[in-house]
């Protein structure tokens, strides 16, 4: 397939079939989803294919959505909230127990979720028939979930703005490199030299988390291969670094004070790696959307603030 169709007239239909598929990842089970069979799924999408010109997903297990399909997964997303939000305004009663909900998937990094996201959720949710779908990933790559259509905004430390997005900054949150003072004891007896860095116990949240290397890069001018712990568990993560496991970035907020009383020991003082977020939303004429974006700066800016 080759050049551009007109596109002017796509069946609504057929654009959630594709958003289905795609999320569920194979037409047997977008099938289910949708009570037809696996060959109405196909049909639908090879007709949109055929109107748009373009292949929209790879077959393949699980099915992924080329380019062209992630623009139409995320135009099948925004018809599908306008439709909802445009029913809640017509009807006598949009809170009526028939009334259908508008579902947001956001992706968000873990701290940020930890932290504040909840409450900006609990907001929005008192004011609108919605719900939501948290995706955790690292804040360096969630901005590619919105990109791909998976999400219609996200917490992010890209402030390039997506096609098709708006970005607000949010602020910053501040790590520092902390651990016990048995820890240090054992480990950096002679201090946070590079040679002690490599051969020191290290926690980290998860593969994509390259907060700690980062650090040691700043520090000591190396790329340096100590061994590491996984916790993907903000609240289990840092219950390890006070535990002893291994030194770890904490949150300045959550950390500083017990370094105060000498429960841990900032490894590096002075030295801290601040990480940058932004709020990527889709730009969609939409009062939940314009509402959610209203909770979630406040809620991160008054959090980040105290």
């Amino acid at each position: 397939m080759s050049g551009v169709n007109d596109i002017t007239q796509l069946d609504p239909v057929a654009l959630r079939t594709l958003a289905v598929a795609v999320r569920a990842g194979t037409f047997e089970a977008a099938a289910r989803e949708l009570h037809v069979t696996p060959s109405a799924v196909s049909q639908r999408i090879k007709a949109l294919e055929t109107r748009v010109g373009r292949v929209l997903v790879h077959r393949v297990k699980p099915l992924a959505a080329t380019e062209a399909g992630h623009v139409l997964v995320r135009l099948a997303a925004q018809t599908e909230m306008l439709e909802r939000e445009a029913y809640a305004e017509l009807v006598d009663d949009p809170d009526a127990e028939d009334a259908p909900y508008a579902a947001v998937p956001l992706a968000v990094n873990a701290d940020a979720l930890y932290a504040w996201l909840i409450d900006a959720l609990v907001q929005v949710q008192a004011r609108h028939r919605v719900t939501f779908e948290v995706l955790r990933d690292d804040q360096t790559r969630t901005s590619d979930r919105l990109r791909r259509g998976e999400v219609m905004a996200a917490v992010t430390s890209d402030p390039t703005p997506v096609p098709g997005c708006k970005v607000v900054r949010l602020g910053a949150m501040r790590y520092f490199a902390a651990a016990t003072p048995a820890w240090v004891a054992t480990h950096l007896p002679d201090g946070p030299t590079g040679s002690a860095f490599e051969r020191a116990p290290m926690m980290a949240f998860d593969r994509n988390d390259t907060l700690q290397h980062d650090f040691l890069r700043k520090v000591t001018r190396r790329r340096l291969a100590p061994p590491v712990t996984w916790i993907p568990s903000v609240h289990e993560f840092d219950g390890a670094v006070r535990r002893g496991m291994g030194w770890g970035m904490l949150l300045e907020r959550n950390g500083r004070a017990d370094v105060d009383r000498g429960k841990l020991v900032d490894l590096v003082p002075g030295k801290h790696v601040d990480v940058p977020l932004y709020w990527q939303r889709w730009r969609l004429e939409s009062p939940v959307m314009e509402d959610l974006t209203a909770a979630v700066t406040t809620a991160a800016r008054e959090w980040l603030a105290r």
